[in-house]
């Protein structure tokens, strides 16, 4: 490897969704020009990209589900996925980014170079890249939950999952099963209603839900979100009312106001609903306290399951013919497609990745199957590399969290450019956040059920149990008590180096 040229680093972003592009924007911030983003699918976008299951929509409002620094002109107060690609096609022009990305490239392992001090980068195609720091923003919902169902592959219908939509698939008239009731099933539902001849929704366990209130925008209101004073007015309305819910994890805590009054909400829409059916009100009453599981937030699921070309099954599917779903009660359906909404191994962080650090150690090694992180973002003796959307990091307003993130990952990168060759966590101070963030989540109610928050030992390794505004602090403030900088001298040359791309989205690749 070459030695790094004065005051210059070159920079992967492993990701092409929300979190790459705040990466990338707060890199050039910073004024790091040389950085490539590096995303599996055929454009930006991320999850938005791959999840075009019909009625799929952000749960936030539109004016918290976008970034500080680029507002836009929503039409709704919930985002709908059309609208939601518009956006990220608009930051990507905005910001110039076209000219970084390598789409439909897969990053497979990212290994440190002691003596290069930088990271050698392998892609799905045997090619290796190096740079001097890397940022992952693969996220979470980057690898989809295929269930294993008997029989399965012998079904001869339809098989469609949420992550990986087929449009050319027609559900009209079509008996159409549905696993799970989770927030993707509840987008899917009531837009196949209608459509379909039959659906039947087969739920494993039942969810909290609460009402969503999502509607168009009117004509006046796009027209004074337009002003920038008053769209940050509404954008901060909504961020204190999301912050004084979650203010020391009280909405996820049993025995709080904020808990109490979220789950009264909820029993009073199911009993609004379900009036006329109380066969269904109780089915889908949980008996786990609320916040056990991700809440469903939706307008219209609970009013489709009222329709009399729509079924709900409270059980789980345990097999299939080639032309039948059965339940675990043993009733057998015939179905002409399956659509499985069945979610994302999110507690399985960076499991299409392979990371190894300094002395050759590897991430997944040092996790043991419990992912953690110092603010989730960075990890002891893996210097120069920074995840977003990391371990315990899930909830809340995501896209203010993937900004503090990337400011924090652009700062630590920054240091590069000076007298400093890496950049690490200290371990006391990783082993001592974590110990106090496991602490408050023992108080939450994320243990008291089944849900995808825990990893195969029991162990909450995705949620954030408090506000947004104390992570914001956190990152601030702990950011350089935490880290160490060292400096190590470079060979003068270590092979060739080519140059490939165009502008400053180049990519350092590594030479024989």
């Amino acid at each position: 490897m070459r030695p790094r040229r004065p005051n210059h680093t070159s920079v992967a972003v492993i990701g092409g969704g929300f979190g790459g592009i705040a990466a990338a924007v707060n890199l050039q911030r910073r004024g790091i020009e040389d950085f490539v983003i590096f995303e599996r699918s055929e454009g930006p976008g991320g999850t938005w990209w791959d999840n075009r299951y019909p009625g799929a929509e952000t749960d936030a409002p539109a004016h918290l589900y976008c970034f500080s620094f680029a507002p836009f002109d929503w039409t709704r107060t919930h985002v709908r996925r059309p609208e939601l690609q518009a956006y990220v096609d608009h930051l990507v022009e905005r910001f110039r980014l076209l000219p970084h990305f390598r789409f439909a490239t897969s990053i497979t392992t990212v290994a440190w170079d002691e003596q290069g001090q930088g990271y050698v980068l392998t892609t799905d195609s045997g090619e290796q890249h190096r740079f001097d720091a890397v940022i992952s923003a693969v996220g979470m919902f980057s690898a989809p939950r295929l269930p294993h169902v008997p029989g399965l592959d012998a079904f001869r219908g339809a098989k469609l999952h949420t992550a990986s939509w087929d449009h050319s698939v027609d559900l009209r008239d079509q008996r159409v099963a549905v696993m799970g009731t989770g927030s993707s099933a509840a987008q899917v539902v009531p837009t196949v209603a209608g459509e379909a001849h039959q659906v039947y929704v087969f739920q494993r366990q039942p969810g909290w839900l609460l009402p969503k209130g999502d509607r168009d925008l009117t004509a006046t209101e796009r027209a004074l979100f337009r002003v920038p004073g008053l769209w940050r007015l509404n954008r901060l309305r909504l961020y204190l009312k999301q912050e004084r819910r979650e203010v020391r994890g009280a909405f996820f805590r049993p025995g709080t106001r904020s808990n109490g009054r979220a789950r009264d909400t909820a029993l009073r829409h199911i009993e609004t609903v379900f009036a006329a059916r109380p066969d269904l009100q109780a089915a889908v009453t949980p008996r786990y306290p609320f916040g056990g599981k991700r809440a469903i937030l939706s307008s219209q699921f609970f009013e489709a399951l009222v329709r009399d070309d729509v079924e709900l099954i409270p059980h789980a599917l345990a097999a299939c013919t080639e032309t039948t779903v059965i339940d675990t009660a043993g009733v057998e359906r015939e179905v002409d497609a399956l659509v499985m909404a069945t979610g994302f191994h999110a507690a399985s962080y960076l499991s299409t990745l392979e990371i190894v650090g300094r002395d050759g150690v590897r991430l997944h090694d040092v996790w043991a199957g419990e992912p953690y992180a110092f603010l989730g973002l960075t990890v002891p003796r893996f210097p120069n590399f920074f995840m977003l959307y990391g371990p315990n990091t899930n909830g809340g307003l995501i896209m203010f969290n993937l900004e503090r993130q990337s400011e924090y990952a652009a700062r630590e990168i920054a240091r590069l450019r000076g007298r400093v060759s890496s950049v690490e966590v200290r371990d006391d101070v990783t082993r001592t956040y974590n110990t106090w963030l496991q602490a408050k989540i023992a108080r939450t109610s994320f243990t008291s059920t089944d849900n995808y928050y825990t990893s195969a030992s029991g162990k909450v390794v995705t949620q954030w149990p408090d506000c947004e505004t104390l992570y914001a602090v956190l990152t601030r403030v702990l950011r350089r008590v935490s880290t160490l900088g060292r400096r190590t001298r470079r060979p003068r040359e270590n092979g060739p180096e080519d140059r490939v791309g165009s502008g400053a989205a180049a990519v350092q690749t590594v030479g024989s």
